[in-house]
């Protein structure tokens, strides 16, 4: 993984190169940003970078045989701890190498999500069980087998239980001798307060639309319209916007989905509702999030449309025409209301409630809010 394959990130990577060259890197960094921010790439091409025997000033030669198995993930002095579905079968990352492996390289932006998905394990609990932190210990008594560092990466450190936590503190305040701990967390909020003040923050800010769609253009040679839809859709996660256009057959517009549901809850219709419900319901979780994503640019357009600069309205075409005759629905009294309820349902298809009842309850919530007068 090469530093140029981060989507934007100048400031981090400026500070991550800067370490490498003048030779001064903490023993433990924590890689802090929101999921699809880029933190797990960018800490594989920090591994690159210091593993690599041809080092630049730009990072690493992307071409020596260290550079060559950094971007395999099969350097024998990086190591890697991640959330598993913990059972009979697996008990810690050891277990399940071969699979991250596949996924990550398959798709360097990877959520919690995506690879709980490849595990088929969306209904159980992530986890970075004891035994891990048993293997961390293990693994950093050995000597390195190429004479440089030793790198212990962990990404979703919030995951590990509290016992497994207490067990790292002293390896992270004092390490073996040239031995980096890289934490990549998507929720650092939830660490132990001891574990952060073990730990240099390097922060990753969300991507701008312009630096997403940018992208989508450079690697998937998408037309320019539709790259900036998606990188509006994607609210800052690259990963989010990918998903956009490789998973959605029918499109990245969600237009037509949004004027449906804006129908019903204009004028309800029970058996119509339900139809659309039992729809909705079938095109799974990540499509009803992006459905719901979609809804709340329409909101913020629409009072920016209504009251602010019409310039600054992100929608376009066929969108910004459906905008123009939607925005009187959506005033000062209902629009922190339909955020607020359409950011509630987000938060409860993330955890798996059931989008039957989820969506039944927004249609009737949404038909009362834009119906006030």
């Amino acid at each position: 993984m090469l530093y140029s394959e981060i989507i934007g990130q100048k400031e981090a990577k400026h500070r991550l190169i800067k370490m490498v060259v003048e030779e001064r890197v903490p023993h433990a960094l924590l890689f802090t940003g929101k999921e699809g921010s880029g933190n797990l790439p960018a800490a594989l091409a920090f591994a690159q970078h210091l593993f690599c025997k041809n080092k630049t000033e730009i990072g690493a030669c992307g071409s020596c045989t260290s550079c060559n198995k950094v971007s395999k993930l099969i350097h024998p002095d990086l190591h890697f701890v991640f959330p598993i579905a913990k059972s009979k079968e697996v008990k810690s990352s050891n277990d399940l190498i071969k699979e991250f492996r596949e996924t990550f390289l398959a798709n360097p932006y990877i959520s919690l999500t995506d690879w709980f998905n490849e595990l088929d394990a969306e209904n159980k609990q992530p986890i970075i069980p004891v035994e891990e932190a048993n293997d961390i210990l293990k693994k950093l008594s050995y000597t390195s087998y190429e004479g440089s560092y030793k790198i212990m990466l962990i990404w979703q450190p919030e995951k590990m239980n509290a016992e497994a936590a207490n067990k790292l503190l002293k390896i992270l305040e004092e390490p073996p001798e040239k031995t980096i701990f890289i934490l990549v967390s998507n929720h650092s909020e939830q660490l132990l307060a001891t574990i952060i003040s073990r730990v240099q923050q390097i922060p990753f800010y969300s991507s701008t639309e312009q630096e997403i769609s940018d992208a989508l253009i450079y690697n998937y040679k998408v037309n320019p319209e539709i790259a900036k839809q998606t990188a509006i859709l994607a609210n800052g996660n690259y990963a989010e916007a990918v998903s956009l256009l490789t998973h959605n057959e029918e499109s990245v517009s969600f237009l037509s989905h949004f004027q449906n549901f804006m129908r019903l809850a204009l004028k309800f219709d029970a058996g119509k509702a339900i139809t659309w419900i039992d729809e909705n319901a079938a095109t799974g979780r990540e499509k009803q999030k992006q459905f719901l994503q979609y809804g709340l640019e329409v909101f913020r357009d629409s009072l920016m449309y209504n009251f602010g600069d019409k310039n600054l309205v992100r929608l376009s075409g066929q969108e910004k025409q459906f905008l123009e005759k939607f925005a009187p629905f959506v005033n000062q009294k209902n629009y922190e209301k339909l955020v607020e309820e359409f950011n509630s349902n987000y938060y409860y298809i993330e955890r798996n409630a059931n989008p039957k009842i989820l969506f039944m309850d927004l249609i009737l919530k949404t038909n009362e809010l834009i119906n006030l007068k």
